[in-house]
């Protein structure tokens, strides 16, 4: 299944997608857009373009799972993305992604500027890994 993967924030979105057999995960893109409704909007039309059957929105939750302002702002997404298209939208807890795409982005010594326009896609991929994981161990 294809599935694209999200990492909404409040200036720059990463994007990911996976290759039909859910074997690896790849960056697309990141939307510099702040604006929910034109993030949704670019979303939907990535997704219509890459064929995905599947949408993944990471869902940022405290340690203690509990859920706050970002995670609305994220079922927010969801729900616009959800009008949009016809595409099955799922979240994710994507806690302490970000910090593992800085980890990922140290280990290949990426800097500055190409840190920052990259950290989000890298996020997206994230997340999306933790998503095809599960779904593989929910299957056995």
């Amino acid at each position: 299944m294809i599935i694209l993967s999200v990492d909404y924030g409040d200036a720059r979105t990463g994007v990911a997608i996976c290759d039909k057999l859910e074997f690896l995960a790849s960056p697309v893109c990141v939307i510099n857009e702040g604006y929910q409704p034109k993030v949704a909007k670019r979303i939907a039309e990535i997704a219509a373009d890459r064929k995905a059957e599947l949408i993944v929105i990471g869902k940022p939750k405290n340690m203690d799972g509990s859920e706050g302002f970002r995670a609305e702002k994220c079922v927010e997404l969801k729900n616009a993305v959800e009008e949009l298209t016809e595409i099955p939208v799922d979240m994710w807890d994507e806690r302490l992604t970000t910090v593992s795409a800085h980890k990922a982005l140290n280990v290949t010594n990426t800097r500055g500027k190409d840190r920052k326009s990259v950290i989000d896609a890298v996020s997206a991929v994230m997340i999306h890994e933790d998503y095809m994981k599960f779904r593989k161990n929910s299957e056995k």
